[in-house]
C-alpha cells in the first residue's frame, strides 16, 4: 500500500493590519497591530517552525484598493492591505531565528526592473541557505499602475508577455551568468573568481536590456522555488512553462481540478512533466477541542467580519450597502451602470441585494474551509488531498497567532499520526522539501542557460 500523500502547510501572511480576514484585527488578543514590529515576525516564524509547518507565504500589493465607493477611503479606514510593508525585508529576520521553514515572497514583474530584483533574491537565497521562493505576480490593481507613472493598467495578457521576458532575464542571471565552479577562493593565487567562468548575459529584448553579469554570487537554489498565483488562461499558460508551485483555487472542487489539469497539460506542452507542478489552495480551518468551542469561534468571527472590507477587497463597482436588502440586485446594477462588471456577473438572475451580500460573506467559507474538532478537520483535509487532489494549503489566519497555535496544537498531531505531515530536516532547501532536489530540473526552461549557454538567444 503506498504511503499517504503528505500535506504542504504554509501560513498565509501579509505585512499589514487587515489581510484577508476583514475586520478581525479588532479581536481581543489579536496581534495584527504588531505587524510593524520585528518581534511579531520572529515570534511567528518560531511558532511555525516549532509546529512542523513548511513555511510562511507572504502576499503583497503595490497599490491601494480604490474602486469601492470611488476612492481608497474604505480600504484605508479598514487597514485593508494599506499600510503594508515590503515582504522581502522581513525574511532575513525570520530566517535568523529558524533553520528549517521556508519563505515565499510575492513580487511583481510589471513595475520594477529584473536586474535589481535578481540581486535581492540571490542575497536572500544565500542568507537563508536556500529557503526562499518567489511568488510571481503581474499586479492587478489600477492604483498600482498609477503609482509607477502609468495612466492605466497594462492589459492583463500583455502583463504576462512582459513577465515571460522578465523571468527569462532572471534565468540568464541566476542560472547562466556564473558557472558552478566559477568561485575559486584561493588565497595562495589571490584568485577569488575565474573571469572565464563568469558571463555577461547581454539580453536585448522587447521590454528589457540587461548586460550582466549577475552581481549576486551563485546561491544554493540559484533560482528560488517558483510559486505563482493564477487561474486565468494567460496565467495557466505561464504557469505551465515556469511555475513549480501554483496557488490556485475555485469555488468548487471541480473548479480546482479543472485549473490544475489545465496547468499540468500546459506543463507537458512545454516539455515538462505533470508532476513538476504542485498545487496549494487558500484554506480556512477553525478547530476546537469541543463542538461548542468551535461554534463560539465561528460566531465571534462572523459577528466581527467587516462587509465593507470584503466589498473594498473585491473591488465592488458600487456601494451595494446603500440599497434595501429586499431590492433586486439587477436594479441596483442598472442604477449604478455596472452591468457586465466581473464583481456582479457572478450572481444569478433573481438575486436580491441581501442575498448578494450574504453570498459575498459566505464565499470566505468556500470549498476549502472546515470547522470542527481535530478529527473532523483531519478527515476533511485528507479529502482535499485524496479526492480533490491538492498538494497543500496556505492557512488563512482569523486570529494572529491563535489560528496557527490551534492548528499546531490540535491538527498537526492528528495529521502526523495519519502520516500526512513529515518531519523536516535542517539544511534542506525549499525546493528539496517540495521536490527532492535543490536545483531546477534540466527540462525546465531556466536550465538552458547553465554553463553560459544560449545567453544571446
Amino acid at each position: 500500500m503506498p504511503d499517504p500523500k503528505q500535506l504542504i502547510v504554509n501560513v498565509f501572511e501579509m505585512a499589514c493590519v487587515s489581510h484577508i480576514t476583514h475586520g478581525l484585527w479588532r479581536l481581543p488578543g489579536n496581534n495584527r497591530l504588531r505587524y510593524g514590529e520585528l518581534d511579531y515576525w520572529t515570534e511567528l516564524a518560531r511558532l511555525v517552525e516549532h509546529g512542523g509547518l513548511d513555511g510562511i507565504f507572504l502576499a503583497d500589493v503595490v497599490g491601494a484598493y480604490d474602486t469601492f465607493r470611488g476612492s481608497a477611503d474604505t480600504a484605508i479606514r479598514e487597514g485593508l492591505q494599506i499600510p503594508n510593508l515590503d515582504p522581502l525585508l522581513l525574511i532575513p529576520a525570520m530566517a535568523a531565528v529558524t533553520d528549517r521553514i521556508g519563505f515565499g515572497a510575492t513580487f511583481s514583474t510589471t513595475y520594477e526592473p529584473p536586474f535589481a530584483f535578481a540581486r535581492r533574491m540571490s542575497t536572500l537565497d544565500l542568507l537563508t541557505k536556500g529557503r526562499v521562493g518567489w511568488n510571481i505576480v503581474t499586479s492587478y490593481l489600477p492604483n498600482a499602475a498609477r503609482n509607477f507613472g502609468l495612466e492605466d493598467q497594462i492589459p492583463h495578457d500583455e502583463r504576462y508577455r512582459i513577465a515571460d521576458e522578465y523571468v527569462d532575464v532572471l534565468y540568464k542571471l541566476w542560472e547562466g551568468s556564473w558557472d558552478d565552479d566559477a568561485i575559486v577562493a584561493d588565497p595562495a593565487s589571490g584568485v577569488y573568481a575565474d573571469p572565464a567562468k563568469v558571463h555577461a548575459i547581454e539580453h536585448r529584448g522587447e521590454h528589457f536590456r540587461v548586460a550582466g553579469p549577475a552581481l549576486g554570487a551563485p546561491s544554493p537554489q540559484r533560482t528560488p522555488l517558483l510559486f505563482q498565483a493564477t487561474g486565468s488562461p494567460a496565467g495557466i499558460a505561464f504557469a505551465g512553462k515556469h511555475a513549480e508551485v501554483v496557488f490556485t483555487g475555485g469555488r468548487t472542487a471541480d473548479d480546482f481540478r479543472r485549473n490544475a489539469e489545465a496547468m499540468r497539460d500546459a506543463a507537458e506542452r512545454q516539455g515538462r512533466e505533470r508532476g513538476d507542478v504542485k498545487f496549494v489552495v487558500q484554506a480556512g480551518v477553525v478547530v476546537g477541542r469541543t463542538d461548542s468551542e468551535v461554534a463560539d469561534k465561528l460566531r465571534i468571527y462572523r459577528e466581527n467580519t467587516s462587509v465593507d472590507g470584503i466589498l473594498a477587497h473585491a473591488g465592488f463597482p458600487f456601494d451595494i450597502t446603500a440599497y434595501p436588502r429586499e431590492s433586486p440586485l439587477s436594479d441596483a446594477v442598472t442604477d449604478a451602470g455596472a452591468a457586465g462588471h466581473p464583481a456582479v456577473a457572478r450572481f444569478p438572475e433573481g438575486t436580491t441585494v441581501g442575498q448578494a451580500l450574504d453570498q459575498l460573506v459566505k464565499t470566505r467559507h468556500d470549498r476549502f474551509f472546515v470547522a470542527g474538532t481535530p478529527g473532523v478537520v483531519a478527515d476533511e483535509i485528507e479529502r482535499w488531498l485524496d479526492d480533490d487532489g491538492i498538494d497543500g494549503i496556505n492557512l488563512r489566519q482569523y486570529h494572529s497567532f491563535g489560528t496557527v497555535q490551534d492548528f499546531v496544537e490540535l491538527v498537526v498531531p492528528e495529521l502526523r499520526r495519519r502520516g500526512r505531515i513529515r518531519e523536516h530536516e535542517a539544511g534542506e532547501t525549499l525546493r528539496e522539501r517540495f521536490f527532492g532536489t535543490p536545483r531546477l530540473p534540466e527540462r525546465h526552461p531556466a536550465a538552458r542557460y547553465r554553463g553560459g549557454k544560449n545567453l544571446s538567444v
